[in-house]
């Protein structure tokens, strides 16, 4: 079994790997799902990880369907992080009209070259997740990270389960969303899937001593600013035993 772990910074990341983690993802902003780090953040991960890291591609919030600008920008962090020699990206591109963006995605792992392209939430956002998997199939994607287009993997834990059988080991499905200790095991007996995807988000105190309350860089009136999102060390651990042997 294989866990990878989302992370939006480098603390957070080693702190993952530390506890068991198998791999990371590597994003920034997660009040927006996850967008794509700074160059400075991949750069010292790879300093300091020993696990592969796959790195978000997404340039901004919002929908999947990218101006010809916007594209350009995902082009260059992908060679960004060729040069840095990372394990993977993780991306995905859509159609207005909820299909896989097939020249764009052609595109990208053609930049990617060896790195192994994960096509992310996007699949959950499709009209078709059958047919938008052979797609990925044919063009090459690694693997699919999907909630079985439903909120949750749990929700959507009977889709996920038949993407794996109809994938036929073509493509690896990997559900995220929702996975906790509690539902993981389950959810990879029922689905026969080899890896799972979660954050495993916990909030912890700053460094601060002086805080001033009067003040929230996120724009409300609240003390965000001296909480620090970062990976439940003892979750992943907990999973980590519960899944040893599995597959």
């Amino acid at each position: 079994m294989l866990i990878e772990i989302a992370t939006f910074s480098i603390e957070a990341a080693i702190a993952a790997q530390s506890a068991g983690a198998d791999r990371i993802e590597l994003c920034s902003a997660p009040a927006e799902g996850g967008l794509t780090p700074g160059l400075g953040t991949i750069r010292v991960a790879r300093r300091h990880l020993t696990v592969p890291i796959n790195v978000m591609i997404r340039p901004r919030e919002g929908d999947f369907c990218y101006s010809g600008r916007e594209f350009d920008c995902m082009l260059l962090d992908i060679e960004t992080c060729a040069s840095e020699g990372v394990n993977g990206i993780v991306t995905g591109i859509l159609l207005k009209e909820g299909t896989i963006d097939l020249e764009r995605m052609k595109l990208i792992v053609e930049t990617a070259g060896p790195m192994k392209v994960t096509f992310h939430r996007a699949f959950d956002m499709v009209l078709n997740q059958y047919e938008a998997m052979e797609t990925l199939i044919e063009m090459g994607i690694a693997t699919i990270l999907t909630s079985g287009g439903q909120q949750t993997a749990m929700q959507g834990l009977g889709r996920i389960a038949d993407l794996v059988i109809k994938a036929e080991n073509r493509i690896d499905i990997m559900p995220g969303s929702g996975i906790n200790d509690l539902n993981s095991k389950e959810l990879v007996e029922k689905t026969g899937v080899s890896e799972i995807h979660l954050s495993a988000r916990s909030f912890v105190a700053g460094a601060m001593k002086y805080k001033n309350t009067d003040v929230s860089m996120g724009g409300k009136m609240e003390s965000a600013e001296y909480e620090l999102l970062m990976p439940d060390v003892g979750m992943i651990r907990r999973i980590k035993g519960q899944l040893t042997g599995i597959n």
